[in-house]
């Protein structure tokens, strides 16, 4: 067994003990193994492992690895630019960081263009810290209302990402996070259901799964330093 074979599994272990703890079903967590700074060989091997999913945090390495490996499902979790959207859009399975009513619609532009319907998550900035991105977590409901006239996308549910530190700190980012989507959910703002919450890293994504996460984006974890 190759050693990122033996880290995801580790991490799978750990994954299903914290959804165990929390009375969930392991099945309903996903990993992402995020692949920025990974070679083509290391991704590899995490296919042979068993993983189907993977993130990358640029556009030009997404376009890149989803073209080698066009088989596995990627997920596009980093800043989205504008003049990117066309890069990305119906190669990701999903877009985890839809931060501004602006990229929303241009999402929806390619997106009509192409005749499919994009999936995306909402990244909202529930530390509140200035280096983090994302719509306050006050300014949710307004964007997915404006979703309503866009019909190239589809929000499957909320992002977010945790101060550094100690992850027991985090545990309150990512309750905050399942608040509000249970919250928004109840709405029914256009028939959306907010069914996938994305949070939790190497770090810290224990605590994500006991709060509830579906997605963990994890890299150091699974490929290493």
């Amino acid at each position: 067994m190759s050693s990122i074979a033996t880290r995801y599994e580790a991490v799978r272990r750990q994954v299903a003990d914290a959804a165990d703890c929390a009375g969930r079903e392991a099945d309903d967590i996903s990993i992402v193994a995020v692949t920025k700074t990974v070679g083509v060989p290391e991704i590899g091997a995490a296919i042979a492992a068993g993983m189907r999913d993977f993130g990358e945090n640029r556009a030009q390495e997404f376009t890149g690895k989803q073209a080698l490996f066009p088989a596995v499902r990627w997920h596009f979790i980093g800043t989205l630019q504008s003049n990117k959207v066309k890069d990305v859009v119906g190669k990701a399975a999903l877009i985890h960081s839809v931060d501004t009513a602006r990229l929303l619609q241009h999402i929806a532009s390619r997106a009509d263009e192409l005749e499919i319907v994009q999936p995306v998550l909402i990244q909202v900035n529930v530390s509140g810290e200035a280096s983090k991105h994302g719509v306050e977590p006050g300014e949710v409901r307004e964007l997915l209302v404006e979703t309503s006239a866009l019909p190239g996308v589809e929000v499957r549910g909320l992002m977010t990402m945790a101060p550094l530190g100690r992850p027991e700190d985090a545990r309150w980012v990512f309750r905050s996070l399942r608040e509000l989507s249970t919250s928004l959910s109840a709405l029914r703002l256009n028939g959306v259901e907010l069914d996938e919450l994305s949070m939790g890293m190497t770090n810290d994504f224990r605590v994500a799964v006991e709060e509830g996460a579906t997605l963990v984006r994890i890299g150091r974890a699974i490929f290493g330093r």
